[in-house]
């Protein structure tokens, strides 16, 4: 790709990995526009992926700019909890109809069309796969400045699909302080220079522990490596989420969008000023 690239590839006569990406992307929702869409993921589950997805929102929201979120974790959907929804999609001539948070979040997850939210989702992969594409078509998402994506973990089919199928502008890696976090990211850096996308930022979940009696900081599962992992592979932006008692129980209410804390602001205003 040329550093001159406009991301018109329609207009465009060169040969490159993103005109060869441009060529599978999917048609989004025709009554719909979206201007950015950022992608949230991890190499592996359990580091905080929705949390990270949720809050940037939430901020994005608060800045004034019309949001959405598209669940696409389909055997692992967690957003509707955060948000504390109940209310069931809907549908019309435009297409299904997302549902909105207090806030006035627009979000689609699987666990909003279940009758259940605790059934399982026992699909195999094209399946998945072909239901989060229909996500992007198939939902009128309306006019909305921002689109985040929790993604499942891993690179299999489903992550394959959001990449191929949906014009992604970048992402954001979470990852946890474990040992072989080096190596998750990395897998997660690689399938996005694979696919032409730009990482934009790396946050480590549950970085630290507060006390709330001293105020010293305990690093409990480990010294945080993320500066080094960052200059290692690029990555300009890097954020650190401390183990907060508060922000779980904000979780856990369905309340996250009474959240308190500044960890993601800097990630959020860089997403913000992407062209």
């Amino acid at each position: 790709m040329s550093e001159e690239c406009t991301h018109h590839c329609d207009s465009c006569g060169e040969n490159c990995a993103s005109k060869d990406r441009a060529a599978l992307l999917a048609p989004l929702n025709e009554f719909s526009k979206v201007k950015k869409v950022i992608a949230v993921v991890s190499g592996k589950g359990g580091v905080g992926k929705s949390l990270v997805t949720s809050l940037l929102a939430v901020l994005a929201q608060r800045a004034e700019k019309k949001t959405a979120i598209m669940d696409a974790d389909i055997t692992g959907p967690s957003v509707p909890k955060a948000f504390g929804l109940k209310e069931k999609v809907g549908g019309g001539e435009m297409g299904m109809e997302p549902v909105m948070t207090h806030t006035g979040i627009a979000t689609m997850s699987l666990n909003l069309l279940m009758e259940h939210e605790t059934d399982p989702v026992i699909w195999r992969g094209p399946i998945l796969a072909g239901t989060v594409k229909q996500f992007w078509t198939d939902v009128h998402w309306g006019e909305q400045d921002i689109m985040f994506i929790d993604m499942p973990p891993g690179t299999g089919d489903v992550p394959l699909t959001v990449f191929q199928s949906i014009p992604i502008d970048g992402i954001v890696i979470v990852a946890s302080p474990q040992e072989l976090v080096g190596m998750i990211v990395e897998k997660a850096v690689r399938m996005a220079e694979m696919m032409s996308v730009p990482v934009l930022a790396l946050v480590e979940n549950m970085s630290y522990f507060t006390c709330p009696d001293c105020g010293k900081e305990h690093h409990i599962f480990g010294e945080s490596h993320i500066d080094e992992i960052a200059v290692r592979y690029g990555i300009p932006l890097t954020a650190e989420i401390p183990l907060d008692p508060k922000l779980a129980a904000t979780v856990d209410a369905g309340q996250i969008e009474l959240f308190e804390g500044s960890w993601l602001d800097e990630i959020a205003e860089s997403i913000f000023k992407l062209p």
